[in-house]
């Protein structure tokens, strides 16, 4: 058989209804969703979707959120409005695999599913670094970018702003923070010889000329030793600053780090091809969550999603799934500010202008979807 429920599964008796449980309605749980209700569903299927928001949020832009460049309402859709899907808005307390169980912190609901996807994001990782998670601001829910953007569009004039964490994030934080507030002192700290060491060196270069001309301070081979209130503490020279905001790597959200199945090194859940969890088939895993040979991303999130769908449509009809199609990235697309930009599309490096209208038009292509 294909399926391995678990005891409680079938007492529950799949005789009645199907009930699916999708958490988090970001890019992998909203692309499951999306696919699922693009088809006739069979009678006996409840589907609920669970998230914190009572929308979907944007979060490869949630930078502009940070840096005060955007509104809220820019970054966030609505979720599909469909009888055949329930909304729980809540803060998730507890999932219980052996029950096949969700509570909540803030309500008594308790959900109980048969199928299970979980895509609920990641976090940020401290590294076990003092004060840092304490003293730094972050941009990896909507809340925090959020208090981030306060933060900084508060800064009294010449106000410093440390970043910590040269990655992709911390370069478009950086850049649409000088963009926002020309008078800001920044300063990012980078673990590398050069920024973006996953892109190509001409994206590499091309992003350090911006810096310097745009009169951001990169400090490279940075090692952060402790963060104060009012300082970064790096390579035994402390830097006095206003606000410093945490870009240097995240890890699964902690309901997943305490979940019972294999994980790899970087703490996500093993999954086989068709992202189900091996010990138990009727949970699927997408995005930040799930272990992959691809680095984290909207897009790659957004492609399992649509893949779990496939897989779901077959098995809720009694039917073995076929296995999915290879994972296919179109690329990766940067912005620094609102008119330059870098990319890598097509194994090409791409710079300037072109790849930050491609930005955009994807940005407004998955909103108008």
């Amino acid at each position: 058989m294909f399926h391995n429920h678990s005891k409680e599964n079938v007492e529950m008796g799949f005789c009645g209804m199907k009930k699916l449980v999708i958490l988090g309605g970001g890019y992998g749980g909203l692309k499951a969703l999306l696919g699922l209700l693009d088809h006739q569903l069979p009678e006996d299927v409840e589907i609920t979707l669970v998230d914190r928001n009572p929308y979907h949020s944007v979060k490869t832009e949630f930078y502009t959120i940070a840096a005060g460049t955007s509104a809220d309402k820019d970054v966030r859709l609505h979720f599909p409005d469909d009888e055949r899907v329930r909304y729980v808005y809540g803060e998730i307390e507890k999932v219980d695999t052996s029950n096949a169980t969700i509570t909540f912190s803030n309500k008594s609901e308790v959900i109980d599913y048969n199928y299970l996807i979980i895509g609920l994001g990641c976090e940020d990782n401290y590294h076990g670094i003092e004060g840092a998670k304490q003293f730094t601001h972050s941009v990896q829910t909507f809340s925090n970018a959020r208090k981030t953007g306060v933060a900084v569009c508060d800064l009294k004039a010449y106000g410093k702003v440390s970043i910590v964490g040269a990655g992709l994030s911390g370069i478009e934080v950086a850049s649409e923070i000088r963009e926002s507030r020309p008078d800001l002192n920044i300063r990012l700290l980078d673990r590398g010889a050069t920024v973006l060491k996953a892109f190509d060196p001409k994206i590499q270069q091309y992003v350090a000329e911006w810096f310097v001309a745009n009169d951001v301070d990169v400090l490279h081979h940075a090692n952060v030793e402790y963060v104060e209130k009012d300082g970064v503490c790096n390579n035994g020279v402390c830097y006095v600053n206003d606000v410093t905001i945490w870009t240097a790597g995240v890890r699964p959200n902690y309901l997943v780090r305490e979940l019972p199945f294999a994980k790899d090194e970087q703490e996500k859940i093993i999954v086989n091809e068709y992202f189900q969890v091996p010990e138990n088939t009727n949970i699927y895993v997408v995005g930040d969550c799930a272990s992959s040979d691809f680095s984290p991303s909207g897009q790659l999130a957004g492609q399992q999603g649509e893949r779990v769908a496939e897989v779901l449509l077959a098995v809720l009809q009694g039917k073995q799934p076929k296995k999915p199609k290879e994972i296919r990235l179109k690329g990766t697309l940067g912005s620094l500010g609102k008119s330059d930009g870098f990319g890598n599309m097509m194994q090409k490096p791409l710079t300037g202008l072109l790849p930050r209208i491609a930005k955009s038009g994807v940005l407004w292509l998955s909103k108008r979807h």
